[in-house]
């Protein structure tokens, strides 16, 4: 049974939604890669790396491949990675409803954050629908690389019926398999 569990994927991808759906399923802590990193105002947290540190040390998890600095960390001490290969579309598609829903709902994010204007998607170069637009190659390049390199189990998930079809079979086998080691 998967223990300590990375969810990797564009930005928009549904990473925290299937991070938190796996760690419900097989009874592990799910911690949000993002809320570790954004301190108030959007600025970086400094105990982000240690706190990364101290999660990876713990013996069952799910987070979300992301962040440069601890990429590596997170990677060394996973056991399975979930690699949400959605298509382009669907990821952008995804990403618009999701700003534009949390920018209207003034959703609080991490930390007192709060989604950009919509307006500034033309003047931040940073700003999430412009990330999400320009990273989506270079995302999947990077997972690819570690499936190459095959080091750690990776379930690559092409689409939402994928991910259910996983989450209703194969993940709800080793859960299953997990209760039973257990008693």
């Amino acid at each position: 049974m998967p223990r300590r569990v990375l969810v990797a994927g564009n930005t928009g991808s549904g990473k925290s939604t299937l991070s938190q759906r796996v760690a419900d399923q097989l009874g592990l802590r799910n911690v949000e890669l993002d809320a570790l990193f954004h301190g108030p105002q959007w600025t970086p947290r400094p105990e982000f790396a240690a706190d990364v540190g101290r999660l990876v040390a713990e013996p069952r998890w799910v987070t979300q491949w992301q962040y440069k600095e601890v990429r590596p960390l997170l990677l060394a001490h996973a056991d399975t990675l979930v690699w949400l290969d959605h298509s382009f579309g669907c990821v952008m598609t995804r990403l618009v409803v999701r700003t534009v829903r949390r920018r209207a709902a003034r959703v609080e994010l991490w930390n007192g954050n709060f989604e950009s204007p919509l307006w500034t998607m033309f003047t931040d170069r940073e700003h999430i629908l412009r990330w999400g637009w320009k990273t989506f190659r270079r995302t999947r390049e990077r997972i690819r690389r570690v499936v190459e390199d095959g080091q750690i189990v990776v379930v690559r998930l092409r689409g939402q019926r994928e991910v259910e079809q996983w989450l209703a079979g194969p993940l709800s086998v080793a859960a299953g398999a997990g209760e039973e080691r257990a008693r």
